[in-house]
């Protein structure tokens, strides 16, 4: 039980945290230096790549959201030789599958390299927090799974989020996967940078994307991950023929944008738990009048923080970066659409493509209008916090050289990889930690309470603000 001067203690614990992530004290730059292993590519033959047993059998299994609201979700996975079947057999009790969907397949060509049959098949009107299992097969070759619905749309359903960027697949990378899957967090949003296939030439690049689907499927066949696609998946190379930008990745990784209304799967939006999570495409236009701006600025109008208090945005490319790695390449992203980040107070924004960890303070850089105003980004609690968590672990190694000195928006940042959660509690509160790899799941090196923008700030909701911190405090401590 936890006496009176335990929780006024922990109040103040929180108060502080509350304080340095709305008002700043002071950035950290950390000097951890842990070891690693090569950021080199496993190879091919190792056991984390097999492909299963059976002729033909389904293989690359994923799963993604399939809806606009969390009770559908999309079921894809290949078929290495001859199409078989696009069926999907289910239910909500092991070993009777008394429900089918129905999808489809398709096959593309790489080069020379000639892919798998991909399936997609959508299983809708889900129950929220079920457990189902599903069943897919190929002949005589059949595989089993199973994943659980989230609860339904609720300003207080309660939900923890793993956050993923810039993964890949060399042992550095088999380590955050491994450290994720033992986080107790129930979907995945990436961000962006799934299998550095582009690094390779020619038949190669088509393998490489086998071998990542393959890699991953321990998590992705069994809880949902939220695409959102990074600069390794344009897959631009002329000198093989290939000019259409993000081929493989579209073939093989679905999203569910016509639900939200998006005229292309780069760009979505889905509302899972007390969550509206909203992803962008960095590589693909978005100024002003584009197709992802036009349905961004109708996105947020839809946005109702009254159902989903928490507002999350994706993007690969971070805004707010102090490593001299990819510096300021998200500027123009910045310019585009940061002032409707503050506008409809965002709670944070997530991104990858810095294979290093940085969190910000929140700021903004809305004031300026090149002849006048702040030229610099200042202290602003409307403004989201922006988080970089491009560490997943690929091959191109970790971005170790931050710019000196430590710039006021920037509250810590270190190059290690890792993965991170946010765990949200309720309306107001959601815990976040970002994990390095060596630490394991029970030691977060950067974590806080975040404070929802939406109740938080609202006056009429300021009478919860009390219930509602001393529950997610109790809550805390007892996980």
């Amino acid at each position: 039980m936890i006496q009176g001067m335990e929780i006024r203690h922990l109040l103040l614990v929180v108060a502080v945290l509350l304080s340095s992530v709305l008002h700043g004290e002071g950035g950290i730059t950390s000097s951890y230096v842990r070891s690693e292993w090569p950021a080199v590519d496993i190879p091919l033959d190792h056991k984390v790549f097999k492909v299963p047993k059976g002729y033909n059998a389904p293989q690359q299994v994923h799963i993604t959201q399939g809806d606009y609201d969390g009770k559908a979700v999309i079921i894809s996975w290949v078929t290495p030789d001859e199409p078989g079947s696009s069926t999907v057999h289910y239910g909500a009790v092991q070993g009777e599958y008394d429900c089918v969907a129905k999808g489809t397949y398709s096959n593309y060509t790489f080069y020379k390299y000639k892919s798998g049959y991909t399936h997609h098949c959508l299983v809708s009107g889900l129950e929220y927090n079920t457990k189902y299992y599903y069943k897919i097969e190929s002949g005589e070759s059949s595989r089993e799974f199973w994943f659980v619905t989230p609860p339904h749309v609720h300003p207080d359903a309660s939900y923890k989020f793993g956050i993923i960027g810039d993964l890949g697949q060399t042992f550095n990378s088999l380590s955050t996967l491994e450290h994720y899957m033992r986080s107790g967090a129930q979907a995945v949003l990436f961000l962006g940078d799934l299998s550095y296939a582009d690094r390779y030439q020619y038949n190669d690049v088509g393998v490489r994307w086998d071998t990542w689907g393959r890699f991953v499927e321990p998590s992705t066949a069994y809880q949902p991950w939220l695409w959102s696609a990074g600069n390794h998946e344009v897959d631009y190379m002329p000198y093989m023929g290939e000019v259409t930008p993000f081929k493989n990745y579209l073939e093989r990784y679905t999203t569910p944008y016509l639900a939200s209304k998006s005229s292309n799967p780069l760009w979505y939006s889905v509302r899972r738990a007390s969550a509206h999570i909203i992803v962008l495409s960095s590589y693909s236009p978005f100024v002003k009048y584009t197709p992802q701006w036009r349905w961004l600025d109708e996105e947020f109008k839809r946005v109702d923080r009254e159902k989903t208090p928490w507002l999350i945005v994706l993007m690969h490319s971070p805004i707010y970066n102090s490593n001299e790695a990819h510096f300021k390449e998200g500027e123009s992203m910045r310019a585009a659409f940061e002032e409707w980040f503050v506008e409809y107070r965002v709670d944070v924004v997530f991104a990858g493509h810095v294979h290093a960890y940085e969190r910000s303070y929140r700021v903004s850089n809305v004031r300026y209008n090149v002849s006048s105003g702040d030229r610099f980004p200042v202290p602003d609690t409307s403004a989201p916090v922006y988080i970089t968590v491009g560490d997943g672990g690929n091959q191109e190694g970790l971005a170790g050289r931050f710019m000196e000195p430590q710039p006021d928006y920037s509250a810590f940042r270190e190059a290690s990889y890792g993965h991170s959660t946010l765990d949200i509690k309720n309306r107001t509160h959601a815990i976040y930690h970002w994990n390095r790899n060596d630490d394991g799941k029970k030691v977060a090196t950067d974590e806080f309470v975040l404070y929802n923008q939406y109740w938080g700030k609202n006056i009429r909701r300021r009478k919860l603000k009390k219930h509602y911190i001393k529950s997610v405090v109790v809550d805390w401590i007892a996980s």
